[in-house]
């Protein structure tokens, strides 16, 4: 399972930290295992939000967000009505498992892999941002489906 994350992470995250003029070999970076306090920071943040979703405290979770999606969301109500309608299996999963975390050029990314309430697996590959003041925040989230139920 965690070379599925390794993978995951590889094939979909690296595109998408590199801007176009990255693209050539030259400027090509390798994803690096992430700081293990950094990680433990990421993960209670992550865990704290799931925490959040879980009692429907839309202004917990909300709080976990970077400011930039606090801007385009606004309000926790919005920020909540768009969790629930597409990050169903991160809403309300019946599993949740830490995989590994990863930085590259200077941003972090945790991978977890859910099992919905449907019984289907996903990664949520969570990019995250840390704060002027050491805190981390939740820039971003990408399901990857895996083809896999859950066990």
């Amino acid at each position: 399972m965690v070379r599925t994350a390794f993978l995951v992470l590889a094939f979909f995250l690296v595109p998408v930290l590199l801007s176009p003029a990255d693209w050539g070999p030259a400027r090509a970076e390798t994803p690096q295992a992430m700081d293990p306090d950094d990680q433990a920071a990421v993960q209670a943040v992550i865990q704290s939000q799931l925490a959040a979703f879980q009692r429907d405290d839309g202004a917990a979770a909300f709080a976990h967000a970077s400011p930039s999606i606090q801007g385009v969301f606004k309000a926790p109500e919005r920020f909540m009505a768009m969790v629930k309608s597409g990050y169903r299996p991160v809403y309300r999963p019946s599993q949740v498992e830490f995989l590994e975390g990863r930085q590259m050029s200077g941003i972090n990314a945790q991978a977890v892999r859910f099992v919905g309430p449907d019984g289907k697996a996903v990664i949520a590959i969570y990019t995250m941002e840390r704060q002027d003041d050491g805190s981390w925040r939740i820039n971003g989230v990408q399901l990857v489906e895996t083809g896999e139920l859950g066990s």
